[in-house]
């Protein structure tokens, strides 16, 4: 395993799109990392976005929402969504409804809409963080198993 394989894992976990979903298959499968080092590295190159996210995401949306532009009418129209499909879940469990949101892996789930959503919802950083890092490791675990059972029974991926 070579720094360019460890850079290549943490930077498609850092990715809005890819995540763990990306990293940990990149790493198993196309880098020939054992499992536990793909979810190692995986897992702490997604909390490098959330880390940031969660303390600049405020000071942005501030920026980006001051004039008219794309990324700003992008961001309006994801808080509107989240708001509207996850007003009452966040209304009732707070900040434990992240860790479920965080770690099922699926598109526009994951860490980066795990900030957001907190964001959106008011939820203190201190508090989100930790839910979002137990997402997180959730998340993981279900990408790595999942890679491992597709390259044990290969036709289950076909």
């Amino acid at each position: 395993m070579s720094a360019t394989d460890i850079l290549a894992v943490v930077a498609a976990a850092m990715t809005p799109i890819g995540e763990l979903r990306v990293a940990i298959p990149l790493g198993i499968e196309m880098r020939g990392m054992a499992w536990y080092e793909a979810y190692g590295w995986a897992v702490l190159g997604n909390l490098v976005p959330v880390v940031v996210l969660l303390w600049a995401l405020d000071p942005l949306s501030k920026l980006l929402l001051a004039f008219p532009n794309p990324a700003g009418r992008l961001l309006e129209w994801r808080v509107d969504r989240l708001r509207k499909t996850r007003a009452k879940t966040f209304q009732r469990w707070g900040a434990l409804a992240l860790v479920p949101f965080v770690a099922i892996p699926l598109p526009v789930t994951g860490a980066w809409t795990g900030c957001l959503a907190a964001w959106a919802f008011g939820i203190r950083r201190r508090t989100a963080f930790p839910a979002i890092v137990l997402g997180v490791l959730v998340a993981g675990v279900i990408v790595t198993l999942l890679t491992e059972l597709i390259r044990e029974f290969p036709f289950i991926g076909s």
